[in-house]
């Protein structure tokens, strides 16, 4: 008889990567749930744990066997088995031998159709200790872990060197040697106040042991909790706002098996820093929690985590003050050494900085840029001045030495040191826009000058890569041109910049004279930008159908695309919708047999039938009404216009012969149905709809 009990994993490492943590926790889980489905080993749940020096699962309720399996395999029929003497045929004798038996002791299976040969055996399930080690073993080896480590003199490899590992099934240690560990009971607490081991009785009060006896608290989550609850608590006794993120949480969260909250000061003679700076020093560099005030302003006041409960925190926190005042020295250091030199004086200094070796230098990017600039300007009917002095100083800031040392403060010191420059603030808000949105989601450039530059940057590094060949792969990315596409994407669309695809790509690439360009470089971008828009709509909660609709009609302009779009999606939802996609599908189908290309003037003379010459004056009548809404760009009340072209055209179907032995009268009918189908085609192939027709 089957019996499940708790089953406990931990591995005892060194410190682990803090913001890797999270990912190699839900990485093992997901590794080992997908084995323990594969060998069909029974559980309930599976709860997965990690700290700074530990990964481990709780795997509830888990059988101690496989389920026995039973196996039937069918044979040769009956009649086929035997000869009319009743002895075994080669086929017989072969099938007996395959499956390890003989032919006496195979079974007969009855069916409908006749009598089988029958082979029934049971395999009887594994036990549990006898697949979990390797179970364990493959999933940690699984991990994605870019580099591995070596340690002592063996040729184990993980994330990090690994010191103990607990494998106990209800209250037994499971023999397991993994890491070139082998399975015991013992675990450790913190590595200072409990440095002793701790001898786990049973896997199920893992958790709690580990908090009562080890001072660790297992449980991401509810570390998590801890730290986001001291942290409230400490800004309510300072008064104020915590300035922080999901990611800084998750790193503090990630460094501490013990989380302990300190305030710590700084002079306030640096709050004269940009605030970036001071908020990127503490939390890049120290993982400090930053602290405004109800206004937004910073104080010079912080939020730090200790690993320790210290009987003497004015120590800890007079450490980490030392810390940081030296920090934001250099920082006051590198803000009054950049300010020196205008933003402008660095322009030419960008020729000596390589973009990469086949795209020339900086100072080549940043020409390129005041040409695409002045493009897009006249193309939005915007003065361009503006712009093109954004695009002549777009890249200096990185020569400063505040964004030598912060790299993620690019475009943001450009800003601050424009403003401290006197140019335009537009020009200084564009230093900073053309980078976003900086992440998937991220805010958008707001000003028209900061969406010009961030296009034409965006759009130059795209076309720049693609045009010596180096564009993604699978997962690899490592020039961003897929988040460059999307935020260009994002940045036409959500600020209903009318821009074409093709022209904008097309003027990227006049710009590049280096040789080797493929001819088919711009018909290759512009594709990959459409790809691109497919997620985005999608994302949306558009169709794939619907998408594919618009793209037969080979619109590159995602503001015009996005409105066809969102006619198709309205247009589907009327009642004629559904006949009218299927006499489009059915028109499509009927022209592709045609071995020429055929002439789309309709001869009313040869409009015989009465249902024939009502669907075209119908037809005649829909072109009239919807040409000014086209004018106009509204495609859904030109769509609901030629919705009333369902009733003669279903007329037409249903009484008039298009492939007739007359082929005049044929070509006319066809050339009637050409021109029903060019009306929607200004639009959008409705044709292209699923589920319809």
């Amino acid at each position: 008889m089957t019996t499940h009990q708790d089953c406990l994993f931990e591995l005892g490492t060194e410190e682990l990567p803090p913001q890797a943590l999270l990912t190699l926790r839900d990485a093992l889980k997901k590794e080992v749930c997908q084995r323990l489905d594969d060998t069909q080993l029974g559980y309930q749940e599976v709860c997965a744990y990690a700290t700074p020096r530990r990964l481990a699962l709780l795997i509830k309720q888990l059988a101690d066997s496989q389920p026995d399996q039973d196996i039937e395999r069918r044979g040769p029929p009956v009649s086929a088995a035997y000869n009319s003497q009743g002895i075994p045929t080669k086929s017989a004798i072969g099938f007996a031998k395959t499956n390890g038996t003989t032919v006496d002791k195979l079974q007969t299976l009855k069916t409908d159709k006749g009598e089988w040969l029958c082979f029934r055996t049971q395999n009887k399930g594994l036990a549990t200790s006898d697949l979990l080690p390797d179970i364990l073993q493959q999933s940690l080896n699984n991990l994605p872990i870019p580099k591995r480590m070596r340690w002592g003199d063996t040729e184990h490899q993980f994330v990090r060197p690994a010191h103990w590992m607990v494998l106990l099934f209800g209250n037994a240690v499971m023999e397991a040697e993994i890491l070139g560990l082998s399975a015991d009971r013992i675990s450790y607490g913190h590595r200072f106040h409990a440095p002793e081991p701790i001898n786990l009785d049973s896997a199920s009060d893992y958790v709690q042991r580990l908090e009562n006896d080890g001072h660790v608290i297992a449980d991401f989550e509810a570390r998590r909790q801890s730290v986001q609850t001291q942290i409230q608590k400490k800004i309510t006794e300072i008064g104020g706002l915590a300035h922080y993120n999901d990611a800084l949480l998750n790193e503090i969260t990630a460094l501490v098996e013990w989380p302990v909250a300190v305030v710590g000061h700084f002079e306030r003679e640096f709050l004269k820093l940009p605030a970036e700076v001071l908020i990127t020093t503490m939390q890049t560099n120290q993982k400090y929690v930053p602290v405004q005030d109800n206004q937004g302003q910073l104080l010079a006041n912080f939020i730090t985590f200790m690993n320790i409960d210290s009987s003497n925190h004015d120590v800890v926190r007079q450490g980490n003050e030392r810390v940081i005042r030296p920090r934001l020295g250099d920082a006051a250091f590198f803000w009054k050494q950049d300010t020196k030199k205008p933003l402008a004086a660095r322009v030419n200094d960008l020729g000596q900085v390589i973009e990469h070796i086949k795209l020339g230098s900086l100072l080549d990017k940043t020409k390129r840029l005041e040409s695409i600039c002045e493009f897009l300007s006249r193309q939005l009917k915007v003065y361009p001045e503006f712009a093109i002095r954004a695009a002549h100083l777009s890249k200096t800031d990185l020569l400063t030495d505040m964004v030598g040392e912060f790299a993620s403060l690019q475009g943001v010191m450009g800003r601050y040191y424009a403003l401290h420059d006197n140019e335009q603030v537009s020009v200084a808000n564009a230093l900073q826009e053309q980078y976003m949105p900086r992440q998937s989601g991220g805010d958008l450039p707001q000003s028209t000058t900061g969406q010009i530059l961030s296009l034409a940057d965006k759009l130059d590094t795209l076309v720049g890569f693609f045009s010596i060949g180096i564009t993604p792969s699978g997962v690899k990315d490592p020039y961003g041109l897929r988040r460059a596409a999307l935020g260009i994407l994002r940045i036409l669309i959500e600020n209903n910049l009318d821009l074409d695809l093709s022209e904008m790509v097309q003027l990227a690439l006049q710009q590049h004279t280096h040789d080797n360009i493929a001819e088919d470089t711009e018909q290759i971008v512009v594709q990959f930008l459409l790809e691109r828009l497919r997620g985005y709509c999608i994302d949306q909660g558009y169709l794939a159908d619907e998408f594919e609709a618009v793209k037969t009609v080979n619109s590159t302009r995602p503001v015009d695309f996005i409105r066809r779009l969102e006619a198709v999606k309205d247009f589907r939802q009327l009642p004629e919708s559904e006949s009218l996609a299927a006499a489009n599908k059915r028109i499509r189908n009927l022209l592709r047999k045609l071995d020429e290309t055929l002439d789309d003037t309709v001869n009313t003379e040869l409009l015989a039938d009465s249902h024939e010459q009502s669907l075209h004056v119908a037809m005649q009548q829909a072109r009239q009404s919807t040409s000014p809404l086209l004018k106009q760009f509204d495609y859904s009340k030109a769509l609901q216009q030629l919705a009333s072209l369902k009733e003669p055209v279903d007329g037409f179907f249903d009484h008039v012969m298009v492939m007739t032995d007359d082929s005049d009268l044929k070509n006319n009918r066809l050339a009637l149905l050409q021109s029903v189908q060019q009306l929607f085609l200004q639009i959008a192939d409705i044709g292209k709809l699923q589920g319809t027709g």
